[in-house]
């Protein structure tokens, strides 16, 4: 009898010790599944002003952009940039030279598979922008009562300085993580023009941070090409 008491005793302890291990292998596979997302400051350029820069000989920009994460899905995100830009029109060679500055907010749109940090995201920009414009050139029809009248081509080099432009952005873009920490991306801008202050006896034909005005047009689009760093500064679980 005690010889039986001891035998089933054994195998309750064996079984104890079998339950307690897998017990302990769930709780690490479990916790396995977990992992820390990462919150911090990205920072980085618009790497297509800079080319543009380089090819295109009527204009020069920087840019530097950044976002911060504040929950799983949202960042608070701006833009700091110069622009120049020479603009030709049938009757009028100006030139606007300005700086701007962008804040809004962005959403990621897309759901990560395990271990990834990527953006497919929508958001809003608040654009405001200070500038001037220069008068390089303009052209005068003098038709004197001829139908076919006369073009005569003055230049001129007056600037005006103080102008400003107010106008709001959707955008939306990628972001995809190629090394760690680094970022390239890729967004398209749809600009509505709010406010601007224009110069004497012409219109803007280029706001720098808005772009092409088109006529006076109240809209405009860009896009831009992004390399970024991550600078992580806290973590939490997923």
């Amino acid at each position: 009898m005690q010889r039986t008491l001891t035998y089933i005793t054994s195998i309750f302890a064996v079984l104890l010790m079998t339950f307690s291990v897998s017990a302990q292998d769930d709780s690490v596979a479990n916790d396995s599944i977990r992992y820390a997302q990462k919150y911090g400051l990205r920072l980085g350029g618009d790497v297509s002003k800079l080319v543009r820069s380089f090819i295109d000989d009527d204009y020069t920009g920087f840019e530097i952009n950044g976002d911060y994460r504040l929950s799983k899905n949202l960042y608070i995100a701006g833009e700091l940039g110069t622009e120049e830009k020479t603009t030709k029109s049938d009757y009028l060679n100006a030139t606007a030279q300005g700086s701007y500055f962008k804040g809004g907010i962005d959403f990621n749109l897309y759901d990560n598979w395990f271990g990834m940090e990527n953006m497919i995201y929508s958001g809003f920009r608040a654009g405001f922008g200070t500038f001037n414009q220069t008068i390089n050139s303009y052209t005068i029809f003098d038709t004197n009562g001829q139908p076919w009248g006369n073009q005569t081509t003055v230049t001129d080099g007056s600037k005006q300085s103080g102008l400003t432009a107010i106008w709001g952005e959707l955008i939306l873009g990628v972001k995809a993580e190629t090394l760690n920490n680094l970022y390239v991306g890729f967004n398209v801008q749809l600009k509505g023009r709010i406010t601007e202050t224009e110069p004497n006896n012409f219109e803007n034909l280029y706001i720098p941070g808005f772009g092409r005005t088109y006529d006076s047009g109240n809209f405009s689009i860009g896009f831009g090409y992004n390399v970024s760093y991550l600078i992580p500064l806290f973590k939490k679980d997923k």
